[in-house]
């Protein structure tokens, strides 16, 4: 965790504040004063501030049924913030993993642990997604094998990573992906000669979508153990 946010983490000041606080001498990490708001602090270091050692508060982690129309930023842009659907205390330090487009509802984590995001969203760990997909056209059923083989996007020089399709319907289908390429799933089915009509992600890794759109509750303990040690991530 940067040491900015570390303190943040551990007292009730801003990242303005701790910015302060650490270009002010005051903060020392290993009996190191420490100059650099981005420098990392690890588990075992032991940080200071005015001879005071501080101690983060315990990590949250949520899931949240995004609606449309809202974005996975800290801040508000063109649409607003999916955070402000939380009703909770120090809602700057959480980030989310896993981001999904304004046009995208469903499953998103929301958590203050980066490295617990950082497996789930590294490429390299191939954790699991699973995608509800509605076309505009029929799917024939013939597509899956393209799919699994990889597709070849517009101004890629590689394809993409197999993928499961599952299909529900003519017009329905599940896709599972381990990778999220820049609006991946819509260049997909673009690439077929399809078109995503709506998106929404009810699954990843091993952990369902369980609340109502827009709604939000807390992981429990064996959920985000199971999502840190599931096989999907190894």
């Amino acid at each position: 965790m940067r040491l900015d946010k570390f303190i943040c983490k551990s007292t009730e000041y801003d990242l303005v504040d701790a910015t302060a606080l650490i270009e002010n001498s005051r903060v020392v990490v290993n009996e190191v004063i420490t100059h650099e708001p981005t420098h990392q602090v690890h588990k075992n270091n032991v940080v200071t501030l005015d001879g005071k050692t501080l101690t983060p508060r315990l990590s949250r982690y949520f899931m949240l049924n995004k609606p449309l129309n809202m974005i996975c930023s800290n801040i508000d842009e063109q649409y607003p913030s999916a955070l402000n659907l939380l009703d909770i205390d120090n809602k700057t330090e959480l980030h989310i993993a896993g981001r999904l487009d304004a046009d995208t509802t469903g499953l998103v984590l929301i958590t203050d642990d980066g490295h617990w995001s950082f497996n789930i969203t590294a490429p390299k760990n191939k954790c699991e997604k699973v995608y509800k997909v509605v076309l505009s056209r029929p799917i024939s059923p013939d597509i899956t094998q393209r799919f699994q083989q990889g597709i070849l996007l517009q101004g890629e020089s590689s394809p993409t990573l197999p993928a499961t399709l599952h299909i529900i319907d003519a017009h329905n289908v599940l896709l599972t992906l381990t990778e999220g390429r820049f609006h991946q799933i819509k260049r997909m089915f673009s690439a077929i000669g399809n078109r995503v009509k709506s998106l929404h992600r009810q699954q990843i890794a091993n952990l369902e979508l369980d609340v109502d759109i827009g709604h939000w509750r807390s992981l429990t303990q064996a959920e985000v153990e199971a999502l840190s040690l599931s096989d999907k991530l190894l």
